[in-house]
């Protein structure tokens, strides 16, 4: 991975004023970005080479912020703790969108040199850890859509998220002319993500009312991962500058879901061929790949669906996938293979929305590839034709408890992640749980206030 801003470069720029603040980020459960802002002199003094600290609590809140029982890592009782933020430098790059700003990312470190397991980016890196013993590298491209309103952030949470005003009023997919009604924040988001070292490639209209989808160059999977963050959370900072809001969640309203399709292959770090496929097709490999990435899709879809409204999206005929199926080039299974030709050939997983945790979901899929791999796992044929009307097929969990409750009890989990790993995302999905269960929604009211 190469820096987008040599450190060389960040010193001279501080030098000369040019930059004046350094953001350093860590991801969270939930993949935001969480971390502080430093003043670039002490930022370059002190942070470049020792780092800097955090509470730990930070891996064991809810979304909300609020302390909640049941982690082993972090607690009352031991004292919510500090662990340690050790800056990447490979992720060093300038931000475009807030000015004289510089931003990295950081890996999360006990203060005795150990590895915060529960961490995401750790889990990736140890899943690619993994596959690099089988002499593998994956590569991925990670597909965000969103929802574009033309409310502030403020408006919109004042307003109790009703109301609010999309900026389309119709289905404007692959319309020149619906995204041209956005354009100004589309293109801001595009550049501005190339300021940062990103690779945009494209923007397009999706079905729902303000619905957008910009997409990046596939990249290395940590990579991948680390542009996903920072694209989504710049995104954000750039819509309120505009005084707009977006929303990456996996079904906003009753319309289409927001997807997060992600697309997925294998190199040889040998000599960088391409793994999944030969002179015949699809190669031994890749088939291997898919089977286990079929294997181990219900046990590991809360990696992939981590919220209680991520299951919203999944319903017939929605684009959103129900069977666990694979398809060439077929948008109603679980997983689609697609590329016209062996560079490009690749597996498409549909199931994660837009709200998914980038890191999480691409390890979960080097777990399931590895279990193909190591297996040997023997593919099933493909579908053809409509795979919402496969009543045999294995379903895609309906709900987060179910899914909550496959994860913790795989073998194959245990085996990929660790149990305490496994035993840290199944808590979080406990509390997640827990606070919807406790919720009055306002479907109940409309039903249940005057006619109950």
């Amino acid at each position: 991975m190469t820096a987008p801003l040599p450190v060389e470069a960040l010193r001279a720029e501080v030098e000369s004023g040019a930059i004046d603040t350094v953001v350093v980020g860590i991801v969270d459960m939930q993949g935001r970005l969480q971390g502080k802002r430093f003043h670039a002199r002490h930022f370059i003094d002190e942070v470049l080479a020792n780092g800097t600290e955090g509470c730990n609590y930070l891996l064991a809140v809810d979304v909300d912020m609020n302390t909640v029982d049941g982690y082993a890592m972090s607690s009352w009782s031991t004292g919510y703790g500090d662990f340690a933020m050790v800056p990447d430098l490979a992720t060093l790059r300038r931000v475009p969108w807030q000015p004289g700003s510089a931003m990295l990312l950081a890996d999360l470190k006990w203060f005795d040199g150990t590895e915060v397991a529960p961490s995401p980016r750790q889990i990736l890196r140890r899943a690619l850890g993994r596959l690099a013993e089988h002499g593998l590298t994956a590569y991925a491209g990670t597909e965000l859509e969103f929802v574009v309103y033309r409310d502030s952030y403020e408006d919109a949470w004042r307003g109790g998220y009703r109301d609010l005003t999309p900026a389309n009023l119709y289905n404007n997919d692959y319309s020149l002319l619906g995204t041209a009604r956005v354009e100004p924040l589309l293109r801001r988001i595009r550049t501005e993500m190339a300021g940062a070292g990103l690779v945009p490639e494209s923007a397009k209209g999706e079905c729902n009312l303000g619905q957008h989808e910009i997409a990046f160059r596939y990249d290395q999977a940590l990579a991948c991962a680390d542009h996903h963050v920072i694209y989504k959370n710049g995104a954000k900072e750039i819509a309120a500058q505009e005084g707009m809001a977006l929303t990456f969640m996996a079904k906003p309203n009753a319309r289409e879901g927001n997807s997060c399709h992600i697309h997925f292959s294998l190199r040889s770090t040998v000599d960088g061929s391409f793994a999944m496929v030969d002179g015949q097709g699809m190669s031994a490999l890749g088939r291997n790949v898919l089977a286990g990435l079929l294997a181990s899709m219900r046990e590991l879809t809360l990696l992939y669906a981590p919220n209680v409204n991520s299951y919203k999206r999944y319903q017939p005929g929605s684009f959103a996938p129900t069977a666990v199926r694979w398809g060439r080039d077929n948008r109603t299974c679980a997983l689609r293979l697609v590329g016209h030709s062996p560079a490009s050939t690749r597996v498409e997983n549909r199931v994660p929305g837009g709200d998914v945790n980038p890191y999480l979901a691409l390890a979960g899929m080097v777990a399931g590839a590895l279990h193909g791999i190591e297996a040997d796992l023997a593919l099933e044929d493909e579908y053809d034709g409509d795979a919402y009307r496969d009543g045999a097929a294995p379903r895609v969990p309906a709900n987060l408890r179910d899914a909550a409750e496959l994860w913790e009890s795989s073998a194959l989990a245990r085996t990929a992640f660790g149990d305490g790993v496994v035993e840290h995302y199944a808590n979080n999905a406990r509390v997640e749980l827990a606070a919807f269960d406790a919720a009055v929604t306002d479907w109940e009211l409309y039903r249940g206030f005057e006619r109950m």
